[in-house]
């Protein structure tokens, strides 16, 4: 047997015993803290180097003197390495109390504030683990804000519907009571006025189920090749009634034949809300606009009434359930319960398009933004 391998097995030997008791070290200290088990596994390798090397030196038959030197070395530098290994065993398990902090406050139930830390990890690994708990943070606190909003949304339009249902369904009561009676001064009207509620109650029902299936993201497309020119000229034609009643001028103007991939049931009832819900906030005289245009791909339905304007701090809220621009908790003969722009979001989103509202001086532009076809 050579020199060489003779070394070889016998460095072998020394450096396998201690890292067998290094894993058996292990596997007993297991339910340990991490920082245990790190000492355990850096001493382990030290360990193994020096054991290999005195087991080597000690079959080489060197001199006392020499025997000694390495012993000496030996053991400057397993206590040079125990000591930086309870270093970087204190660093790591720091990283990990720091991440299980991080991980522990995704979970609360207060606002999660995002955790500073004085150094950087110590590995990249862990790293990469508290930019994944800092992007989740980030998430979880959109998706908590989103949810208080929506709740808050929830709570108002349960508020304002309940009203909106009572004061109609107590006039129907009593002109059903008055012809049961036979005190009706003229039934005619009474039955008349019945119908009219009943119509608008039934018209706020089927928003309230559109919109319940809009929010469960229920709602199912049929998507066909629809021409906005033709959308915008019968817009027109099915609220030209409605604007002559108001005293409201409806104009619209297209620039080329543009057409869309949609619904044309859906999209039939986007432009409808957003025409009549223009019409409504128009006084007498005033102006509707519809203007159709297309750039780059996208086509551009603008609905531009006279309202007035929308106060800054409101616009953001426009297309909230519920909202009316109103402190008013009674709608007009007309009105509904305040999800006709909510309704127009949803089915504009649904269709892979974008709804935005501005002030213009005298009104509102309202702009709706569709993936065109070529």
């Amino acid at each position: 047997m050579s020199d060489q391998l003779q070394i070889v097995l016998i460095a072998a030997g020394w450096a396998g015993a201690t890292a067998a008791l290094g894993a058996l070290c292990l596997r007993t200290l297991r339910s340990r803290p991490m920082r245990t088990s790190l000492l355990v596994l850096c001493l382990t390798t030290v360990a193994a180097v020096i054991a290999a090397t005195i087991g080597t030196a000690h079959a080489m038959f060197l001199s006392h003197h020499d025997f000694g030197v390495v012993i000496l070395v030996s053991v400057v530098v397993g206590a040079l390495m125990t000591g930086v290994s309870g270093l970087l065993a204190r660093m790591l398990v720091a990283d990990s109390r720091a991440l299980t902090a991080e991980a522990r406050a995704l979970g609360a139930t207060d606002p999660v504030t995002p955790t500073t830390r004085s150094t950087p990890p110590a590995s990249a690994e862990l790293a990469e683990v508290s930019r994944e708990l800092e992007a989740a943070r980030v998430r979880l606190a959109e998706s908590r804000a989103r949810e208080s909003a929506l709740e808050s949304s929830r709570r108002e339009l349960v508020a304002w519907v309940s009203h909106d249902l009572r004061t109609p369904l107590a006039g129907i009561r009593a002109m059903a009571e008055a012809l049961e009676d036979g005190v009706a001064d003229d039934p005619a009207r009474y039955r008349k006025q019945i119908r009219m509620e009943v119509d608008r109650l039934a018209g706020m029902v089927d928003d309230l189920f559109e919109l319940s299936v809009i929010n469960a993201g229920a709602l199912r497309l049929s998507l066909d090749r629809i021409s906005l020119s033709d959308l915008v000229s019968d817009t027109l034609a099915g609220a030209d009634a409605l604007a002559r009643e108001r005293g409201v001028a409806l104009r619209g103007h297209a620039s080329g034949n543009v057409s869309v991939r949609a619904d044309s049931r859906e999209l039939s009832r986007l432009m409808s809300n957003l025409v009549v819900n223009a019409i409504r906030h128009t006084p007498s005289e005033g102006v509707v606009d519809i203007h159709l245009t297309s750039a780059d791909g996208r086509a551009t339905i603008a609905v531009t009434d006279g309202c007035g304007g929308i106060p800054e701090e409101d616009l953001p809220r426009v297309f909230e359930v519920a909202w009316r621009g109103t402190n008013a908790r009674t709608p007009g003969p007309d009105g509904g319960a305040g999800l006709g722009l909510a309704i127009v979001r949803g089915i504009v989103e649904a269709h892979a398009g974008q709804i935005t509202v501005a002030n213009t001086g005298h009104g509102c532009r309202f702009e709706v933004t569709l993936p065109a076809l070529g």
